[in-house]
């Protein structure tokens, strides 16, 4: 795989949660769980389930987090 993002993280799947349209897919990477919204087409073309091994790939211009 080639891929111009520089922030790819391997982990496995324990869940996959499908809506109307997107699914949120978490992904445990030793530890550090991940969450990403995608849609359920991609789901069923990249054939993800829970167990199964999965990068997350992070590519975005920013990060907010926010408290009070």
């Amino acid at each position: 795989m080639k891929i111009s993002a520089r922030n790819l993280i391997k982990g496995t799947i324990i869940e996959v949660v499908k809506g109307q349209t997107t699914a949120h897919v978490r992904i445990d990477a030793k530890g550090t769980i991940i969450t990403a919204s995608i849609t359920n087409e991609a789901v069923d073309e990249l054939g993800l389930a829970k167990g199964k091994d999965a990068y997350a790939v992070i590519k975005a211009s920013d990060v907010m987090v926010a408290t009070d």
